[in-house]
């Protein structure tokens, strides 16, 4: 009974995920995963999964099959006249299921094709790992495997004319008796920091900050399915750049000008005093609507090619449109794809786009 029990709760799963794999884009664009995030689960709203069965209708309500039908005549039971009231009849459900952040990437993964992520700097450093895998015949009592040692006594009592189905009493002996045992894996031990810097200045919108936010979320879902241990740093600019927590960062809306390069010389300073690039493998996303002061473009390039590239595993550019700003600074950012390839640009005009700039993003697999 237990086996049916799980086969059912594994085609169960399977069923789940592919519904949330068919409608990802709608997810990632409605943002309606990331308001569920748990500790260790996301719970999902999907579509109402039945068992498919036969369903009769109600007799006399016309339609095919019932009598002779007229042209025009709708197929569903007709609505009565009258003040509208409360309905007496079942409505259609929406079933909340909960999956793990790394179901979530490899579903995200799937959909997007994503190569795996090969970690630099700390993955030469390996540790040993215990993993239980393999049965023995000795071993301590508390390894002891009850359902493996069950069934082999009863298969024993069986075999030998022992076992009495009215009083089914089931007693292992020692050459009954099965134990859990593991082997040592190496299991390389890589730390991950993830940079999100953004242009809060006034020309971007509560809208555009929510795009960004969606798209974060589901860096760092990839990211970490990838690493033990991940980091994140936050720093918001106008003309001048600032570190600032999570929500700060989402909610946080000034004016005035816009200097990218304070942006870039703090994640700089960040790295050098906590995330040296010998020891860390280090992400960077910078989103803005591309508007800069004009004679700021080439200190960015600059910092970019100089200080900054030579220390990251990856560097992502995404420009989300915006009516106040120019968008110039895309641009100057795609100067540098053809040289180095842990540069990424991307333009986000909306929602819709969110899913294809997160696979221009990851795809490299750096």
């Amino acid at each position: 009974m237990g086996q049916k029990i799980e086969q059912d709760l594994q085609r169960f799963r399977k069923i789940v995920r592919g519904k949330v794999k068919s409608n990802l884009s709608k997810y990632i664009s409605r943002g309606e995963m990331i308001g569920k995030k748990g500790n260790d689960l996301v719970s999902i709203p999907i579509p109402s999964i039945n068992t498919p069965q036969f369903r009769y209708g109600n007799k006399g309500s016309g339609g095919v099959g019932v009598g002779e039908g007229q042209p025009g005549q709708p197929l569903t039971q007709p609505s009565e006249d009258g003040d509208p009231q409360a309905g007496d009849q079942p409505g259609g459900h929406i079933l909340e299921v909960d999956l793990t952040m790394e179901e979530l990437a490899d579903i995200l993964g799937e959909e997007l094709a994503l190569p795996r992520i090969e970690p630099k700097g700390k993955k030469n450093v390996v540790t040993e790992k215990d993993k239980y895998s393999s049965i023995r015949n000795v071993g301590p009592e508390s390894l002891r495997h009850f359902k493996r040692t069950y069934k082999r006594a009863l298969k024993r009592q069986i075999s030998t004319g022992t076992y009495n189905p009215v009083d089914p009493l089931v007693v292992p002996i020692r050459e009954d008796k099965q134990y859990r045992s593991w082997k040592e894996v190496q299991k390389p031990d890589a730390v991950a920091c993830v940079i999100y810097m953004m242009d809060v200045s006034g020309s971007m919108t509560d809208e555009q900050k929510e795009i960004v936010r969606i798209e974060s979320f589901w860096i760092d879902t990839w990211i970490k399915r990838h690493y033990q241990g991940v980091e994140t740093v936050y720093i918001v600019h106008d003309a001048q750049a600032h570190e600032v927590d999570e929500h700060t960062f989402y909610h946080t809306r000034e004016s005035g000008g816009t200097k990218i390069s304070t942006a870039y010389e703090l994640a700089n300073k960040i790295m050098d005093a906590r995330f040296p690039a010998s020891e860390w493998n280090v992400y960077a996303f910078h989103f803005s609507d591309g508007d800069n002061w004009g004679d700021d473009n080439a200190k960015c390039l600059t910092l970019l090619k100089e200080t900054m590239l030579p220390k990251l595993n990856l560097f992502g550019y995404g420009q989300v449109e915006s009516p106040y700003g120019s968008g110039e600074f895309f641009d100057h950012v795609s100067e540098l794809l053809d040289e180095h390839d842990n540069v990424v640009a991307t333009k986000v005009p909306d929602r819709d786009a969110i899913l294809g700039s997160i696979k221009e993003f990851l795809k490299t697999g750096r």
